[in-house]
């Protein structure tokens, strides 16, 4: 798989950030994150993986192996986010609330649209 140095800066692009927010959000060198974008150098897979999931997309889109950026699934960390880690948690334990919740989110987004 090669990496598409150029979708990386369209994801940077989209989310606002310049080439050095994006390096520091990465906790990488400019000069490090700058050669992933100019092709310069291939990330590691695992890179890659980090990459993605700091930018809310997916390593496949990353590699060219899809064309949508959007991830199907979205990591929650305990670690970095205990409330909602929590919330999400008491969801997939009591469906009931899930499915309350779910029509209370439906009703609000009905009203503001």
């Amino acid at each position: 798989m090669k990496f598409k140095a150029e979708r990386i800066i369209q994801i940077r692009e989209q989310l606002g950030m310049s080439k050095a927010e994006a390096a520091r959000k990465l906790n990488m060198s400019a000069m490090g994150y700058g050669r992933y974008e100019n092709g310069q150098r291939e990330p590691s897979f695992q890179t890659v993986c980090f990459i993605a999931s700091t930018f809310n997309t997916t390593s496949d889109y990353l590699y060219g192996l899809t064309d949508d950026p959007n991830p199907s699934t979205i990591t929650i960390s305990s670690s970095e986010d205990p409330e909602l880690f929590s919330f999400v948690n008491s969801l997939q334990k009591d469906k009931s609330l899930e499915k309350r919740l779910l029509e209370y989110f439906n009703k609000l987004t009905q009203q503001n649209k």
